[in-house]
C-alpha cells in the first residue's frame, strides 16, 4: 500500500509553481518536501521543481529536516547574483519533513504549513513567516499582510538579518515522536481557503492518502473566494513500528 501521495491544482494562476519531492535515505529514513514558488513564470516553475527534488535529498541524506534545509538554504544565498537588495534569483517558500522510525523533524520557511492528523484532531507544526505574523490581529485592524512572506528559499538573509527585521529566525524546526499519525504538507493556496471558511481540515483528510491528497485540493479551489491560487498538498501515513 503506497503510504504517500501528492495532488495540485492550478486555481486561476497562469502556472503552476507549487512542487513536490520525496526521497529515501538509509535505515528507513523519508523526507517529504513541498514548496510553494513566488510568482507566476516559466522560470520559477522550472527552478522551483528542481529545488524541491534537491531538498529531498539533502534532508534524506542529513537525516533531518532542519540540516538538509540550511544546507540548500545556504547554497542559494552564496549565489552573488542573489546578494544585496536588487539581488535576482526565482525564491520559494519551503517545508521538508523528515520521517525515521523514532522521529519526525519538520522545518521550513516561509508561509507553507506542516500538521499532523492523530486521534481525530489536526496539529498544525509550523508558524508562518510572513508579515500576520509579525503583525499579528490585535481586534483593532486585521493584521500584517499574510502574503507577504519574511523568509524563504533563495533569499540571501541570515538567521540573524531575519530575526532583527521580522522577529523569526530565516528558518525554524521542529522534532516530534513518531506515532501512528498522517502527516500534511500544505501551501498556503490550499489551507488558507479550508480555513478562511472555518473548515475542520481532519475532514479533508479522510481515505486513502491518494483520496485525501486529491479531495483536500478540490475542496481549497471549491473554497477559494475571488481567485483561486495554486494548491497543492503531501498526505503521508507515518507509523510509530
Amino acid at each position: 500500500m503506497r503510504i504517500y501521495a501528492t495532488a495540485q491544482l492550478i486555481g486561476d494562476r497562469s502556472h503552476q509553481c507549487d512542487a513536490t519531492a520525496t526521497a529515501s535515505g538509509p535505515d528507513g529514513v523519508r523526507s517529504y518536501v513541498l514548496l510553494d514558488g513566488i510568482g507566476s513564470t516559466d522560470e520559477v516553475r522550472d527552478w522551483t521543481r528542481t529545488a524541491a527534488r534537491r531538498l529531498a535529498r539533502s534532508a534524506a541524506y542529513h537525516a533531518d529536516a532542519e540540516t538538509g534545509l540550511r544546507t540548500q538554504y545556504q547554497r542559494y544565498a552564496a549565489d552573488p547574483d542573489r546578494q544585496g537588495p536588487w539581488g535576482y534569483g526565482p525564491k520559494a517558500c519551503a517545508v521538508v519533513a523528515v520521517a525515521l522510525p523514532r522521529w519526525l523533524t519538520v522545518a521550513w520557511c516561509g508561509d507553507v504549513r506542516a500538521y499532523l492528523l492523530a486521534g481525530g484532531t489536526v496539529q498544525r507544526l509550523t508558524a508562518d513567516h510572513n508579515l500576520r505574523r509579525v503583525y499579528p490581529d490585535n481586534g483593532v485592524h486585521g493584521g500584517g499582510n499574510r502574503n507577504v512572506v519574511t523568509s524563504c528559499l533563495g533569499n540571501f538573509e541570515t538567521d540573524q538579518d531575519v530575526k532583527d527585521r521580522y522577529g523569526h529566525p530565516a528558518i525554524e524546526s521542529v522534532t516530534r515522536p513518531v506515532e501512528d499519525c498522517r502527516l500534511l504538507l500544505a501551501s498556503d493556496g490550499a489551507y488558507e481557503p479550508l480555513e478562511d471558511s472555518l473548515r475542520n481540515l481532519a475532514d479533508y483528510l479522510t481515505g486513502s492518502p491518494r483520496t485525501a491528497a486529491r479531495d483536500f485540493v478540490q475542496s481549497a479551489i471549491d473554497h477559494a473566494t475571488v481567485h483561486a491560487d495554486n494548491a497543492t498538498v503531501l498526505v503521508a501515513d507515518l507509523s510509530a513500528a
